[in-house]
């Protein structure tokens, strides 16, 4: 896909190693040889990234884009992606199918599905399959750490993959173009890494938790009017985990 292709209304996104990651899937997918399968996974654990990654390469490449729910029939995934090219639907799910994939053929744009593992709970995975066969676009779908696994029983389907790529935990990086992002930016405070290696720690390295504990930081520091916060300022502060408070022993 040419630069020119290519969206120029961009989300504010961080530049993140699992922005990056699902990125390169993409291009791999619009690259490869017309004799190579089309379909891509990119798939990890909750929390790490994957659907703001998702996001910022459906605007790049202008990709048609889903993101499923655990109600969907197969009627309901359909309409979803006509809804999303703005496509009347007709009424038979045969033609929704050819529907999709024509105009996938026509506009040269891929697919993007996220939260495919309702799509394999629904054993819905063929209609993708349809698609692809009908229509030879790229399509990347987006799906938790189990997802490859889950997929090995449609053999037909696995083995059209062309890229298995796994998200990665957030390192060090990540966590400062977080934070400059969502704390620097915004109210020009600057953190420290050794308080970063903190929020890494306690967060997991999941992108989602270290959010949540930079807007703490954020809120306590604007309280404080501090500028610069490293590991002593914060001090005994607390940081989200993400795990349930303990319960409480009642006295007998």
């Amino acid at each position: 896909m040419s630069e020119t292709n290519r969206s120029v209304n961009l989300p504010s996104v961080a530049p993140l190693q699992n922005v990056a990651l699902a990125e390169s899937v993409m291009q791999q997918l619009i690259d490869r040889p017309s004799h190579l399968p089309g379909m891509a996974a990119f798939f990890g654990p909750s929390g790490y990234g994957k659907t703001i990654a998702a996001s910022y390469v459906a605007t790049t490449y202008r990709a048609y884009y889903i993101e499923c729910k655990s109600t969907w029939t197969k009627k309901a995934i359909l309409l979803a992606i006509l809804r999303e090219m703005g496509v009347m639907p007709a009424t038979t799910i045969y033609q929704m199918v050819e529907q999709v994939a024509e105009q996938l053929v026509l506009s040269g744009r891929p697919l993007l599905i996220d939260e495919m593992d309702h799509i394999v709970e629904k054993k819905a995975v063929e209609l993708i399959r349809d698609i692809y066969e009908a229509s030879n676009a790229p399509i990347l779908m987006i799906g938790e750490e189990q997802f490859p696994a889950k997929l090995k029983r449609w053999e037909r389907f696995h083995n059209r993959m062309l890229v298995w790529q796994q998200a990665q935990a957030s390192d060090l990086d990540d966590a400062r173009e977080l934070a400059n992002l969502y704390v620097t930016q915004p109210d020009g405070i600057e953190l420290a890494d050794d308080l970063l290696e903190d929020v890494l720690r306690h967060s997991r390295q999941a992108a989602r938790r270290i959010v949540v504990n930079l807007e703490l930081i954020r809120k306590q520091a604007l309280r404080q009017s501090w500028k610069y916060v490293d590991r002593a300022t914060w001090a005994d502060g607390q940081l989200y985990t993400g795990d349930a408070p303990a319960r409480r022993r009642v006295a007998v």
